[in-house]
């Protein structure tokens, strides 16, 4: 890879490890809905099955059925953390802090994108154990979740920043 080209993937890795959370939060997304109807439930192991649901609320359900304004709210909450992100990512930042922003940028464009498209989030991953069930979760809630821990580690253990964007990160 030439230094030109190194240079730009510094400077923009964060924001294409980002797209590539969206690409693959779509794609799993997909395929879940063309694997199953709505409202099917296919046993995997005695804990773990792939669900088709869907949620058009918030995190656990919190404003489910709450009508269009709550979609159009979640929407506008979802693309201005997104532009907050984006814009704190071309900050010096150490790694772990940008892989957590990373993350969670791209798991909120990617729930983001299903309340545009599908007037809701499709979750397909369900938990359960002694017939208790986890709600339902998708892979953007994956990648948040692990960029919060990311986010905390990085506090817990007060890593130093490094250069700008594309001066070695």
């Amino acid at each position: 890879m030439s230094w030109n080209m190194s240079v730009m993937l510094g400077k923009y890795f964060w924001y294409i490890l980002a797209g590539l959370v969206v690409v693959a939060d779509q794609t799993t997304k997909g395929l879940s809905a063309c694997a199953m109807a709505y409202g099917e439930v296919m046993r995997v192991t005695g804990f773990f099955n792939l669900a088709h649901v869907r949620n058009d609320g918030a995190a656990f359900s919190l404003l489910a059925g709450a009508g269009y304004w709550s979609r159009i709210g979640l929407i506008l909450i979802a693309l201005g953390v997104a532009v907050w992100i984006a814009r704190v990512l071309r900050q010096p930042l150490c790694r772990v802090e940008a892989l957590g922003y990373s993350l969670i940028l791209g798991g909120a464009l990617g729930n983001a994108l299903d309340r545009i498209l599908r007037g809701a989030v499709l979750d397909f991953l369900d938990f359960h154990w002694q017939g208790m069930h986890w709600p339902a979760f998708n892979l953007a809630d994956v990648a948040i979740f692990a960029g919060v821990v990311c986010l905390i580690i990085g506090v817990l253990f007060q890593v130093r920043p490094v250069a700008p964007a594309g001066m070695g990160r």
